[in-house]
């Protein structure tokens, strides 16, 4: 083992991957539903795969813009709100269309992901791959602890994201 065979930092690679890929969990542990961005990260971090970086984001889009910065693929979850059932699982390629601004309406951050989604857009700033996912929320109040539906999403996104690693590394990738 090296030296810096614990540090995970998107711009630093030491093992000569092609590729630097970021996870980003977005949202706001005390506020149920809106969690299952966070809880995808811890479930993706808990795999300790390589040559990615899991970080956790509970503020604002402009953070999120910031976590980004010199990432080549990053992977982005949040929560939404958009009226389906709850833990229906999204998944938008945000440099090939814009995100829905009505999934990501309700946030308990003043400055959405679809909002820093799209500044970065106007800005030319999105990193050159750019994924988020969405898992339908129903319970936005203040609590800790997510819906039984919201629980099977988090899951099936991190699986899914597990997959879609594997996918962009060549690696096949544990479940999860």
């Amino acid at each position: 083992m090296t030296h810096n065979s614990h540090h995970r930092d998107a711009t630093q690679d030491d093992r000569g991957a092609s590729k630097s890929i970021l996870i980003i969990g977005v949202g706001n542990e005390t506020r149920r539903d809106d969690a299952a961005g966070l809880l995808v990260s811890r479930a993706l971090a808990s795999l300790e795969l390589p040559d990615v970086t899991v970080r956790e984001i509970s503020g604002e889009g402009a953070a999120l813009m910031d976590a980004w910065q010199g990432a080549e693929v990053v992977i982005v979850v949040d929560a939404v709100s958009s009226g389906s059932a709850p833990g229906k699982l999204y998944r938008f390629h945000a440099n090939r269309e814009p995100l829905p601004s009505a999934f990501f309406h309700y946030s308990t951050h003043a400055f959405s992901v679809a909002e820093a989604v799209e500044l970065a857009r106007v800005l030319e700033q999105l990193p050159p791959q750019l994924i988020v996912y969405g898992i339908e929320g129903a319970d936005f109040g203040h609590g800790i602890g997510v819906s039984q539906p919201v629980r099977a999403a988090v899951e099936e996104a991190a699986t899914a994201i597990a997959r879609e690693l594997g996918d962009l590394t060549g690696t096949p990738r544990p479940g999860v």
